[in-house]
């Protein structure tokens, strides 16, 4: 299922192995620093690796579309497919590259068995949602030290019985691991309680009713085809402020159906490997922290394909500059300066 990057295979190896344990693996004095105010870096539709070629196109998509792949199935499910994909490796190998926000869409087919739920972009998955929730399972049982931001979104064709049904899943698979709902943790305090999973849920009914279950996380979705259009996007969204707890800002560029239409030929993986070198420059350019223009989860595509996921992760060396008091990181961000565990310092 994960498949070859544009890098060389070695090379590609080394990158999605270099951060397995990135979070245990950090500065002592980070460990304190709540997880909304560490760099982290996330999968933007980490499933669609696995997205099954055979399967309907979502009803979620417009007419046209769903019109097309039902009268013209040969031309254009294969066009969808290769605008659909945003990953090559799976989840197990997004894990071990580092990633520690994953981004699951699900949904449950109008074709589907009554209790088998898929993840979708576009069209849906091959993988089952359970299946893939006792595989990251499985992963952190070998990373006991490793902490992963699960969002779960979308729910296309959802009923309240399989929102219950999905929840039950949830506490079977993750149990203790899971982190109730309350203030945001640092790693120190999850490891003290061996939780490793912080599960958002975007469907606020659901989530008042089970205190296992955070709130959906806010994206910050540009919606550009361009790289410079992207970037001009999050740097107006930094320039509002950041949200108050965890937030992911996504790098992934994103085309519309007319792009599509007029790219029968392209991929999304073909118009954004050549945009990785511009994001990359504006990722390392981040700062984490607290400060009104920092970032805290940044979600790409094709995890794999370059440094992203190190280049995210090596932001949180900008909050050890100072520590002149217990357990403080100092971080520049724009004309912000804070302490930790003191007071702002002058701008």
């Amino acid at each position: 299922m994960g498949g070859q990057t544009s890098t060389g295979g070695s090379v590609q190896s080394l990158l999605c192995t270099a951060n397995t344990d990135w979070m245990s693996a950090l500065c002592p004095l980070l460990r304190d620093v709540p997880l909304h105010h560490l760099s982290i870096p996330g999968s933007h539709d980490t499933m669609t690796y696995c997205l099954n070629k055979k399967s309907p196109i979502s009803q979620t998509q417009s007419r046209l579309l769903q019109l097309l792949g039902k009268v013209l199935p040969c031309v254009t499910r294969p066009v969808v497919l290769r605008w659909s994909i945003t990953q090559v490796l799976d989840v197990t190998e997004q894990l071990d590259a580092g990633v520690r926000y994953l981004d699951l869409r699900i949904a449950h087919m109008l074709v589907g068995s009554e209790k088998n739920l898929h993840f979708v972009h576009m069209v849906y998955t091959t993988a089952l949602v359970e299946d893939t929730l006792t595989e990251i399972s499985e992963w952190l049982e070998n990373h006991p030290r490793e902490v992963v931001i699960l969002a779960c979104r979308n729910f296309e064709g959802m009923t309240e019985d399989l929102h219950e049904y999905l929840v039950a899943c949830i506490r079977n698979i993750f149990g203790d691991m899971l982190c109730p709902r309350g203030d945001l943790p640092t790693l120190n305090q999850l490891w003290s309680r061996g939780q490793q999973v912080i599960l958002s849920y975007e469907e606020e009914s659901v989530v008042s009713r089970h205190g296992e279950l955070w709130p959906g996380i806010p994206y910050w979705w540009g919606d550009q085809v361009k790289a410079q259009e992207l970037i001009q996007y999050l740097e107006h969204m930094k320039s509002c402020g950041r949200p108050g707890g965890l937030f992911v800002a996504g790098i992934n560029l994103t085309e519309n159906l007319a792009y599509v239409l007029g790219h029968p030929s392209q991929s999304l993986r073909k118009m954004t490997l050549p945009n990785l070198p511009c994001l990359s420059t504006w990722v390392r350019e981040q700062c984490p922290g607290p400060g009104a223009r920092c970032t805290n989860i940044i979600a790409g595509d094709f995890i794999g394909a370059d440094t992203f996921v190190g280049d995210v992760i090596r932001l949180n060396e900008k909050l050890l500059r100072c520590s002149r008091v217990p357990f403080a990181a100092h971080v520049e961000c724009g004309r912000e300066e804070w302490v930790w565990g003191g007071v702002p310092a002058s701008p």
